[in-house]
């Protein structure tokens, strides 16, 4: 039976699990996590249960949605896929597990700001990805893998650049909120949407580009 998700994905939803006891046992039921500063003071709270729970839950929709996408492929598309879709799925739940580590070291009163590391981390990845999308070359098994083709060169091309550019404007971004620090907060919502806006825009483009 193939299958998209491998026992490192599963060791990544273990560990995030992990990092959640270890935060139960040593940080307080009422405390909050600060997730947002107005100047000096928290204006944005996370309560710990609520916050804890949700790294855990999107790595589990991520393992079940990419399960359940790797079945409905067909052998020769995802040994065409594997390659993309594979990686794509360790970042998003490495991701994940370093924002709970963050909460940890939060919680323990640690100066050491996983959330901005990590937010310069996939600043950085992202960057690099934007540069490899940009000067793609076309064939069979290179640049943005979609559920339908993109027949013309003129298509590929306008695709490719395109979402490049929007990689490298979505990494100076996060490169920025990373260093501005307003908080874990928005850090977390900017991370999500940079992970989330670069497939959907290449979709959109492509798209519109199937005329071309």
């Amino acid at each position: 039976m193939h299958s998209l998700v491998t026992r490192f994905h599963l060791l990544l939803f273990g560990v995030t699990l992990a990092i959640a006891g270890v935060v139960l046992i040593h940080v307080p039921p009422t405390y909050a996590f600060p997730a947002h500063w107005q100047g000096s003071t928290a204006d944005w709270l996370w309560p710990r249960d609520i916050a804890l729970a949700v790294a855990p839950l999107i790595q589990l929709l991520l393992i079940g949605a990419f399960f359940l996408l790797g079945r409905a492929l067909t052998a020769n598309h995802l040994a065409k896929t594997r390659h993309i879709l594979d990686p794509a799925l360790t970042l998003v739940l490495a991701v994940a597990a370093a924002c709970q580590l963050g909460l940890l070291l939060i919680g323990i009163g640690s100066d050491f700001d996983m959330f901005r590391i990590t937010g310069f981390g996939l600043a950085a990845l992202l960057l690099v990805l934007a540069v490899v999308i940009f000067e793609a070359e076309r064939h069979s098994y290179g640049g943005l893998r979609m559920p339908w083709p993109i027949k013309s060169d003129r298509a590929w091309l306008l695709v490719h650049r395109a979402s490049g550019i929007f990689c490298a404007i979505a990494a100076l971004a996060l490169a920025w909120l990373a260093w501005a620090d307003p908080g874990p907060g928005p850090l977390v919502v900017a991370m999500a949407a940079s992970l989330l806006g670069a497939p959907i825009f290449a979709a959109l483009v492509t798209l519109a580009a199937r005329g071309l």
